[in-house]
């Protein structure tokens, strides 16, 4: 398992840590809801980004319910023009899965699709983020709960509000003011295109 918000020097997770993190979820035979973030800008960028979105519907105990429209976006954290633009799109899925066994599974699926950690911020063919895992909370750095950057960014907010209007992200508040506070700048919707909800 690899830190998921951390860079690209791959550590295993001490035994410690993943049950420190899933023994926050006490009732893990209960589905859960959990938000995750997509965002590719290499390759085929929306092929990528369905070819995600139907292999997480293919992991055992974890279902896609809801899949946000697709928005263009500017690079985050880095020149706008250093990067080609992303493709950006939110999930609500609901999952029997602990949280370090959907993280182990949001990395299977980015290597799957040769996902490369050269660099913080670096271009890549994918990128699966938790957002938010039910109401858990954690400062651990190999999983942070929710994710520590997502009230900051509009390509997550823009996405995730339009899928979920009444969304909250905890510690943070409500998702539509925190789009109001953070704007759209750099976030733009592509009607044109759009990612299937699996059957």
């Amino acid at each position: 398992m690899k830190p998921q918000h951390s860079d690209p020097t791959v550590q295993p997770v001490p035994a410690a840590v993943t049950a420190a993190v899933d023994a926050a979820d006490v009732t893990l035979s209960n589905p859960r809801w959990a938000v995750l973030a997509l965002g590719s800008n290499l390759g085929n960028r929306l092929e990528t980004l369905q070819g995600a979105v139907d292999a997480l519907e293919d992991t055992p105990g974890l279902r896609v319910k809801a899949v946000s429209p697709v928005y263009e976006t500017e690079p985050w954290g880095v020149d706008p023009d250093s990067q080609p633009s992303y493709l950006n799109a939110v999930l609500l899925v609901k999952t029997t899965l602990p949280p370090a066994s959907l993280l182990e599974r949001a990395h299977a699926v980015e290597e799957a699709f040769l996902r490369v950690r050269d660099e913080r911020w670096g271009a890549r063919t994918i990128d699966v983020d938790i957002i938010t895992y039910a109401e858990v909370v954690s400062d651990d750095p190999v999983l942070t709960l929710p994710h520590p950057r997502a009230h900051q960014r509009a390509f997550v907010l823009a996405p995730w509000h339009d899928v979920d209007p009444e969304a909250q992200l905890p510690g943070h508040g409500a998702v539509a003011e925190l789009l109001a506070a953070v704007g759209h700048t750099g976030v733009v919707p592509r009607t044109d295109l759009e990612l299937r909800l699996p059957e």
